[in-house]
């Protein structure tokens, strides 16, 4: 099957995207991309963003003051 250029980048389908076409009740079909790219792709994302990191005992005293309303 051939989609159009214009279908692709209405799905979101860039090169090399895997789509799956679902059978609906009433006969029709539905067309959609699958996500791509593994979980760790996000790993260290956000490195370098931030001050510095927090030590263990920084992050229990910041949930314990979130979860008791204090900030």
């Amino acid at each position: 099957m051939t989609l159009g250029k214009d279908v692709l980048k209405h799905l979101g389908a860039g090169p090399g995207a895997k789509l799956v076409v679902d059978k609906l009740p009433d006969g029709r079909v539905q067309i959609r991309v699958v996500p791509s790219g593994k979980i760790s792709d996000v790993f260290g994302m956000l490195k370098g963003k931030t001050r510095r990191s927090l030590s263990l005992d920084e992050i229990k005293r910041d949930a314990r003051r979130s979860w008791s309303g204090k900030r």
